[in-house]
């Protein structure tokens, strides 16, 4: 394995002249399609990386592009902002690379794609503001003096995995990533073989990944031993060989100590990444309060509500064309009625029970029915549009329900 080249002796390089604090506003508005961008050009241009990126390693890959673009941002807004959490970011990944056995060169070039990505969209973006050469001069050495410190940091946590011989934690780490890395059937693959041998862990024909979010992760010792475990990473996890039992679920409850545990749908070994991706979706709309659960929740008590929030953009889309018959209403008005469409759609009740539901009285009830048969028409008629206008309801529901907390 390529060792990593010595980096440039601390304290040596002179510290570029801050920024002015006025560049963060003009920077904030280009990082989402920055993020993207630097994320194209690195799978384009090392294909190592390419082959990852429609796994978990993608997700780890681009949320750690926009955290690290956002805190030199926030250190351009803020030159006394604290380090720390980004530090030990840039270290994480260092160590992902050496378990996965690339050379840190990799992760070196990648970085240097990204500063050359973010120094091509800063001249368009000082064309259009009128920034002068000599403040676009400071950004460029704010830049590449961020991307020196960043690779540095990396380099730590890539020498600190390689030091010292491989033990068992460190085998089923690489286990994890592996079984993880989504494409080919895991159970194919010579080195899982190899891998789950050395650490002495049997290959179950299924397994359940579980997520996990929350302000500390659970206690590693608590956990069974034969739970595979990854805190380090970004978006920390697990994966339970076999399926989800009472007994699984309470040890998991009683481990959890400050995180919450998302629970995958337990799947054959081969699907673990696609399931591990659902926790992660799930986790996020429990945490914008789309979904409600106990601390620890199985996916598969809301594979709809997954379903339906899976692409905003076409729900946003569907619900426009679909509820468009309501367009020409007020705000209030279209709520009530989207509401009452949407009882009445799910439960299909009479008058009274949906006047109960809703909390109206009935008479209020039969009013909006005959104002939704009319407006909507065959709609309501034809099972397939039906279909259609009971997802576009249900889908603004659940947002709903999100942004109402």
């Amino acid at each position: 394995m390529q060792m990593p080249d010595a980096g440039p002796a601390a304290g040596l390089v002179e510290p570029p002249e801050p920024l002015p604090q006025e560049f963060a506003a003009v920077m904030r508005p280009e990082l989402p399609s920055l993020v993207a961008e630097i994320a194209q050009e690195i799978s384009r241009a090392i294909p190592e990386y390419d082959e990852l990126l429609g796994g978990p390693y993608g997700e780890v890959l681009q949320q750690s592009v926009e955290q690290n673009l956002s805190a030199f941002v926030e250190r351009v807004a803020n030159p006394d902002s604290p380090a720390g959490r980004q530090d030990d970011l840039c270290r994480r990944l260092g160590r992902f690379e050496a378990y996965e056995g690339r050379s840190f060169q990799y992760l070196r070039s990648a970085l240097r794609i990204g500063a050359r990505v973010a120094l091509r969209r800063a001249k368009s973006v000082g064309s259009r503001y009128n920034i002068s050469p000599t403040l676009m001069a400071m950004f460029a050495d704010a830049v590449f003096a961020h991307v020196d410190a960043t690779e540095e940091l990396c380099r730590e946590g890539y020498l600190e995995a390689q030091s010292g011989p491989e033990d068992d934690g460190a085998r089923r780490r690489r286990l994890l990533r592996l079984l993880l890395a989504g494409g080919a059937t895991p159970l194919a693959h010579p080195a899982v073989t190899e891998l789950a041998d050395g650490a002495g862990w049997p290959l179950p024909e299924v397994a359940t990944p579980v997520a996990l979010g929350g302000e500390r992760g659970p206690d590693p010792a608590a956990l069974p031993d034969d739970v595979l475990v990854e805190l380090a990473d970004p978006q920390p996890h697990l994966l339970l060989p076999g399926r989800l039992t009472g007994e699984r679920r309470a040890e998991l409850d009683a481990a959890r100590a400050g995180s919450r545990p998302a629970i995958g749908v337990t799947v054959p070994l081969g699907g673990s990444a696609d399931s591990l991706r659902w926790a992660r979706q799930a986790l996020a709309h429990a945490e914008a309060g789309l979904i409600r659960d106990r601390p620890v929740f199985a996916c598969a008590d809301h594979l709809v509500t997954l379903w339906l929030l899976a692409d905003p953009p076409l729900a946003e889309e569907l619900a426009r064309r679909r509820l468009a018959p309501l367009a020409g209403h007020t705000a209030v008005r279209r709520d009530r009625l989207v509401d009452t469409l949407r009882v009445w759609l799910t439960t299909r009740g009479t008058a009274a029970r949906m006047a109960r539901l809703l909390h109206v009285h009935p008479q209020t009830v039969r009013y909006r029915l005959r104002s939704l048969h009319r407006l909507f028409g065959a709609q309501l008629d034809d099972h397939d549009e039906r279909f259609a206008v009971e997802v576009a309801v249900r889908t603004l529901h659940l947002r709903k329900r999100g942004d109402d907390g």
